[in-house]
């Protein structure tokens, strides 16, 4: 079921790109990326509610709260960053570049929560690499 939701992302990502780029034309970056948080923050709670968990909320503990809201803070500054660097650039040439946070996170998932780096990830990093660097020039 995960491979069903990881697709599910994949595609609801492009068209967040796409979307994204034809919006934003005219518009500050910042007041987009408010706007667009704002439509987030209300879909998150709305699904909290629909399925009935935010009776979970007084279970979280100090250090999920601290990693989920430094999680917060990185996904606002990715966001500001990507809307700006849409604004100013293609979308064909932001979006393979802002992927390259596949390359990252699998680094930082080795480095800090010590999973496996094989050989395979190591080759399916360069391949990214490569290929994002094949897309831009």
């Amino acid at each position: 079921m995960w491979l069903l939701f990881a697709i599910l992302s994949a595609v609801f990502a492009a068209l967040t790109s796409i979307l994204a780029k034809i919006g934003i034309e005219g518009v500050n970056s910042n007041l987009a990326t408010a706007i667009r948080t704002i439509v987030v923050v209300f879909m998150a709670w709305g699904m909290v509610f629909l399925t009935n968990a935010q009776s979970g909320i007084g279970q979280i503990g100090r250090k999920s709260w601290l990693f989920l809201i430094l999680s917060g803070l990185a996904t606002g500054a990715s966001w500001l960053c990507y809307y700006r660097a849409l604004q100013m650039g293609e979308a064909s040439k932001v979006v393979p570049i802002d992927k390259l946070s596949v390359v990252i996170t699998l680094v930082l998932a080795f480095v800090f929560l010590h999973e496996e780096f094989t050989t395979k990830s190591l080759i399916g990093c360069v391949l990214i690499g490569a290929g994002t660097l094949l897309m831009v020039l």
